[in-house]
């Protein structure tokens, strides 16, 4: 009788959790009734039950939207893509006359089948360009099949957007720019590419839930990016992140060699911290700035962008104590660098100056091409004696400290004449006044 009564709640929480998730289909399999085409003129039509996009030559994007918006909830749909043919489908979208004069916007789910293997990852389409690239999650790039169909499932609630393809987690992302918007399919501009032309896209079974989303939601497996400048998003809490600079004031620094924080040569600007320009000398305007309080073990997150020619850079165990004079204030760096239009570059030894380098000790190994107009993210993980540089989700440098190979090294750079540099157990971090515009924003420890 036990077993029955178990059995019979099982299937009545079955059966609600069924009802609970209400599908309505977004395309009848027939025709394009509940959609219209938006900004370009490719082609899209209906074969075997599939909604079919057709490259063009010489058209801008091109978009098959819902006529309907969407706020939260869980899509799910089949795509089959022609290699060489890029594509995405909008979410939360939208094509304002009082936007580039009707131009597309919004969040993309990204269909990519060259080699690069970023479908599954997340852009701002006419906006911010890439929110969640899938170097973020190396796993998610596998999940994509060539010349078959692929299931997608992708999750909005609130803040939250997350991406599978074939049941494999590829993004999770953290964001609030909008709220709501149309759902659209893209056929990608290919501009005169002949070899492109009449590529394909196609859509399949494409339904979604607006009903009890939030209590539906997958666990995200995916890494997380928060795209909300100078927040730390529920996930990061839990995991033990906070802000370095609340993105408003000065709170948590204080100039290198001095007791307060700089009254020149900073600025902070619309949730970004700045070093103004003042001629490229070193720390010889506002001054380096340092956290108040040191750091042994952590990992920290800096997003930086740099005018052009610009040089700065983050450091960490520094003692502002070693250097009273002229100067920058003494410790491990990151270097930050236009390489193409700075000479420092060229200076050093094999490009151990250039930008993500250990400055003036450890090149950068397969170094990515920065976003000289955009944000770039700096990553240093540091683990006792054990360190290592990141820029933008690549690994760039790694080395160990306090051994015989650390010390020789040291003893043939511009910090031979600093005793025990880089050593230090714990030490403050620093962002560096080198006399160039540079930008800085969510700045996050761990």
């Amino acid at each position: 009788m036990k077993k029955r009564n178990v059995l019979l709640v099982s299937a009545i929480l079955f059966s609600g959790s069924l009802l609970a998730q209400e599908w309505t289909p977004l395309f009848n399999g027939k025709n394009l009734k509940g959609w219209k085409k938006l900004n370009g003129t490719a082609e899209y039509k209906v074969k075997d039950g599939a909604i079919v996009g057709i490259s063009k030559m010489n058209t801008p994007n091109t978009f098959l939207a819902t006529e309907k918006s969407y706020g939260d909830f869980i899509l799910e749909f089949d795509f089959k893509v022609d290699d060489g043919l890029n594509s995405g489908v909008q979410l939360r979208s939208h094509s304002l006359k009082s936007y580039r004069n009707g131009k597309v916007h919004g969040y993309q789910f990204e269909i990519d089948p060259s080699d690069r293997k970023w479908s599954g990852g997340l852009y701002d389409e006419e906006r911010r360009g890439w929110l969640y690239p899938m170097t973020v999650n190396r796993n998610g790039q596998q999940a994509f099949a060539r010349g078959v169909w692929n299931k997608v499932r992708i999750e909005a609630a609130g803040n939250a957007i997350a991406t599978w393809i074939n049941g494999v987690p590829c993004a999770n992302l953290w964001d609030d720019v909008d709220a709501e918007g149309f759902i659209a399919l893209q056929v990608h501009s290919i501009g005169n590419n002949k070899e492109l032309e009449g590529k394909t896209v196609s859509w399949k079974d494409i339904r979604i839930c607006t009903t009890n989303v939030e209590q539906l939601r997958t666990p995200a497996a995916a890494p997380e990016v928060n795209a909300i400048a100078n927040t730390i998003s529920p996930a990061e809490a839990e995991a033990g992140w906070t802000l370095l600079w609340d993105g408003k004031t000065t709170a948590g620094w204080r100039g290198a060699k001095l007791d307060a924080f700089p009254d020149k040569g900073w600025a902070i600007e619309d949730g970004i911290l700045k070093v103004q320009k003042s001629g490229g000398g070193e720390s010889t305007n506002g001054g380096d700035i340092v956290t108040t309080r040191k750091y042994k073990n952590f990992i920290l997150k800096v997003d930086f962008k740099i005018t052009p020619g610009a040089n700065s850079g983050i450091k960490y165990f520094v003692d502002p104590n070693l250097n009273k004079g002229e100067g920058s204030a003494i410790g491990c760096e990151f270097q930050i660098l236009d390489d193409d239009k700075h000479p420092d570059a060229k200076l050093g030894v094999k490009g151990n100056r250039t930008i993500g380098s250990l400055y003036d000790l450890i090149p950068p190994a397969k170094a990515p091409k920065i976003n000289i107009n955009g944000f770039n993210t700096a990553m240093i993980v540091v683990t006792g004696n054990h360190v290592e540089h990141w820029l933008n989700g690549v690994k760039v440098v790694e080395y160990e400290r306090n051994n015989q190979m650390w010390n020789a090294l040291v003893a043939y750079s511009k910090y031979s004449g600093w005793q025990n540099f880089g050593n230090a157990a714990e030490g403050h971090i620093l962002l560096q006044d080198h006399g160039d515009e540079v930008w800085f924003k969510n700045i996050k420890i761990k």
